[in-house]
């Protein structure tokens, strides 16, 4: 299975993805084909650390690299006069791209010392770098092997999540490697995010961007996308159809 490529081309409204929660049209996720298409591409790396011996589980991994994105966008060096800004702003110019590779040993070590952020939960490590171009990775990212990042959970998790902490709900109907679910939840933050007022977020940075992944029963999906919550739809480049509903995301519910 392969995570290359996947792409979010939705609005935050869960309805065409065309429009954002403001009712813009000039959502970075828009579906439709747009002059930002013809724009340079760039990609958001997502490095997660699978150790032979002691992989993470499955759902650590994914609310990892979900809280490692929004690490990204609030960090004051992706904004403003921010030494990351220019490529931040220059991805989501185009396509909103993430590619979740996998590491061990000297290849995490080497891929730690590039500059990016690294989010730890329960067993799991992510790293997220600024952004770069589709054909311009560095060396030690370029060399990791994106299949294979297939991890299981050790349990079922349960229940949803306490006040303040989102949650990120992933389709019942689709089956994707775990490198895919990363990059769509990691999609779902993303929305999430952009979604919130300024209070919001404030909040839940200062908590500490707390959230979880669930994956929903199909009746709570069915309920979930109907509800005009931040949705992400697939662009289709690997492993599902195009405009598949991948994530719904509830906001933080705040005390």
């Amino acid at each position: 299975m392969n995570s290359r490529d996947s792409t979010a081309s939705a609005g935050s409204t869960g309805s065409t993805g065309s429009t954002d929660s403001s009712g813009s049209t000039n959502s970075p996720l828009r579906q439709e084909p747009v002059p930002r298409d013809e724009a340079p591409q760039f990609v958001l790396p997502l490095v997660v650390r699978i150790e032979r011996n002691e992989p993470p589980s499955r759902t650590d991994a994914l609310e990892t690299a979900a809280r490692a994105v929004v690490l990204m966008l609030s960090d004051a060096r992706s904004s403003g006069d921010g030494e990351w800004a220019a490529r931040v702003r220059d991805w989501q110019d185009g396509r909103i791209r993430k590619v979740v590779r996998r590491a061990r040993g000297a290849e995490w070590r080497k891929a730690s010392e590039l500059p990016g952020i690294t989010a730890a939960g329960g067993g799991a490590e992510v790293r997220v770098f600024p952004p770069v171009p589709l054909d311009g990775w560095p060396r030690e990212l370029s060399k990791l092997q994106v299949s294979g990042t297939e991890l299981e959970d050790r349990g079922q998790p349960v229940g949803d999540a306490g006040p303040g902490c989102a949650l990120l709900w992933l389709n019942p109907g689709l089956h994707m490697s775990t490198g895919k679910e990363m990059a769509q939840v990691g999609h779902g933050a993303q929305l999430l995010w952009w979604d919130m007022d300024e209070a919001g977020r404030t909040a839940w940075r200062d908590a500490g961007f707390p959230l979880a992944v669930r994956t929903a029963a199909a009746g709570r999906w069915a309920e979930l996308a109907a509800r005009g919550l931040p949705t992400v739809r697939d662009a289709g480049f690997t492993e599902v159809a195009p405009g598949s509903v991948t994530v719904v995301a509830e906001h933080p519910v705040r005390h």
